[in-house]
This record gives C-alpha cells, structure tokens and sequence, in this order.
C-alpha cells in the first residue's frame, strides 16, 4: 500500500515529480517559524511549484554542542570511576568505543534535522526524513490511494497533541481506511504549524478531485427499438 525506499543523492525524485506537475523551479519559496509539542523552535519552509505541487520542509534545530560535551562527560567521568576501583585500562578503551558507536548510532538513526513532505496532485504525496549523518528515509503514497489529509489528536506524555496524518483507502470497502500514515513524527509541529500544511493540501485535493471529476464523460445509452413486422 505504501511505497518505502532511501535515497543517496536527495531531491531527485521532488525535482523529476514537480516537472511532471508543470514547474522545474519553485515559483514561490517563503520561511516561518513555529514551535514543536514541547516548546522547541522549528522552521517551515514553504516551495510552491505550481496550483497542485507544493513542498512543506520542517527543519529542526541542530544538535547541541553543549548537549553532546554533557553526555560524552558524564560517559567518561563514570568509566574513570570504574578504572579507579577496578584499576582496568580496558574500562577507558570502552568507554571512548561506546562513546563513538553511540554518537554514530545516533547521529544515523535518531536525530532528523528535517522532516518533507510534498504533495503533487496528479501523482501522490511524498515523505521524507533526512538524518543527522545525511541519510535519507523516503516514502511515497499514489494518489489514487489517498482518501483524504486530516488533523487527528492524541495522548503524548499525559497530554493532548494534534498531528497531521494521510488516510488511505480500503480496496474492499469504498468508504472505509486501511491505513493511518501520521506526518512530522519526529518534529512534532504544534497546531497552528499543522494547520497552514493541512490548508495546502485541502486544496491540491479538492482541485484533484474537481479534475477528475471533470474528466470522467457521461455515457449516453440510446434505446434500442425493436421493430416487429406486422403480417398482412
């Protein structure tokens, strides 16, 4: 149902998407600043390509100087105790190993310096997390399986959030959702933020829909008359 895939060299697939859409280079491009769930300072960058392709990019703040000293102290300070009671050179060697396996581990596999999503209307929606060590998650959605782009709300650390989320269509039950996508999972945008995103793509989609909708030509059915010969 949902397309999942990493790419090396990113922005490949937006740039040969939006020429699809009608626009090689974004014709309008502006930045705001909001706040995440938990008070931290996020950027929205907005890239309109054309009426039914645009790009929303959330950008996190960098990581903290400050933040990696603390951890790599505390690490250290902790083996040197360890080595003062053990008397184990081997301790220290440890601790410098796993201080470096846990920054790269986390640097590869949990910190998301930004977060993409874009929606082009006459192909699907596209998400795609860029990590610290400049690695790229991509996951892409056709349209024809997108039901609707909702604001849902949820329980997170004993409090209420609000979050962006993707619908997709059941095959079996025309009405019914097989699959809840969420959107910004790491940023955590606050609602003012989800709500100038939700906007965009209400209306990609309702400009989708009116699209198909014009392009679907009645069928006229003409009655077939059955004539019957009358015997003289």
């Amino acid at each position: 149902m949902v397309q999942s895939r990493r790419e090396d060299a990113g922005g490949q697939t937006r740039a040969a998407g939006c020429n699809r859409a009608g626009g090689a280079e974004p014709a309008m491009e502006d930045e705001q600043s909001f706040s995440d769930i938990c008070g931290g300072r996020l950027a929205l960058q907005r890239r309109y390509y054309s009426p039914s392709c645009r790009e929303f990019c959330l950008i996190c703040p960098q990581l903290s100087l400050r933040s990696l000293t603390a951890v790599t102290c505390t690490v250290w300070l902790a083996a040197y105790g360890l080595f003062t009671l053990c008397e184990n050179s081997m301790i220290l060697s440890a601790a410098i190993f796993i201080t470096l396996l846990g920054l790269l581990g986390y640097l590869h596999f949990v910190k998301i310096d930004q977060e993409t999503l874009l929606i082009i209307g006459s192909l699907g929606i596209q998400l795609t997390s860029s990590y610290a060590s400049g690695k790229e998650s991509t996951t892409f959605i056709e349209m024809g399986k997108v039901k609707d782009v909702v604001i849902n709300e949820a329980i997170y650390m004993q409090k209420v959030i609000y979050y962006l989320c993707i619908l997709l269509k059941d095959p079996v039950e025309p009405h019914g959702i097989s699959q809840v996508v969420p959107v910004f999972e790491s940023t955590k945008p606050r609602l003012d933020c989800l709500i100038e995103v939700y906007k965009s793509c209400q209306e990609i989609l309702a400009h989708q829909r009116a699209t198909s909708t014009s392009q679907q030509v009645p069928v006229l059915r003409r009655p077939v008359l059955s004539s019957m010969g009358d015997d003289s």
